[in-house]
């Protein structure tokens, strides 16, 4: 299965997959058709923000800028429900990119597909939540994504229900700890 899922991402393809928070939508980091795909399902603008999925913390270091304390911070805090949004450096793209900042969100979730696909893939997925458009909450069940989009992506990978809270976010970019959003993830530590 993991193999399958692999070789839709690396063909351009767009899948739903189970997090360790809710469902997301997945794709190649470099595929703009694929970004552009996930805009029209959630009905987002240019200024969306995406997330770079990771296997481990060596990964986020390629793609962020990660000071000493940032790096102990997220040493604690990954696998887990968050997403840190850190100063990308020149590996990720321009369009990823938070265009005013020059930001990028990276996670590294706590769920054994996410990490069989990403040591198969040998690199991040981009990603997004899979909240619809006039839904306040993701996500959460694989055949309910199937009725309402799988017409629209190429693979809906089911691993069962899954949470209902979107991750934590977490912004670092400034060089202090800003809560951007109270998800799954528990914050108490950064307050």
């Amino acid at each position: 299965m993991v193999a399958t899922i692999v070789q839709i991402i690396r063909s351009g393809g767009l899948v739903a997959y189970p997090t360790d928070s809710s469902y997301a939508l997945g794709c190649h980091i470099g595929d703009k058709r694929a970004m552009d795909r996930i805009r029209r399902i959630r009905r987002t603008d240019k200024n969306h923000n995406f997330t770079l999925v990771c296997s481990d913390l060596s990964e986020i270091s390629t793609y962020a800028r990660v000071d000493n304390w940032a790096y102990r911070l997220l040493k604690a805090m990954t696998p887990g429900p968050y997403t840190f949004i850190l100063q990308a450096t020149r590996e990720v793209p321009k369009r990823l990119q938070n265009p005013k900042r020059r930001t990028i969100g990276l996670r590294v979730p706590d769920h054994p597909l996410v990490h069989a696909m990403l040591g198969s893939l040998g690199e991040p997925i981009m990603s997004s939540t899979l909240t619809l458009p006039g839904d306040d909450k993701p996500q959460t069940d694989p055949q309910e994504i199937e009725r309402l989009i799988g017409h629209e992506i190429d693979a809906v990978i089911d691993a069962g229900s899954v949470g209902i809270e979107p991750t934590s976010v977490i912004d670092l970019s400034a060089g202090s700890v800003e809560v951007l959003r109270v998800g799954r993830g528990d914050v108490s530590a950064f307050r």
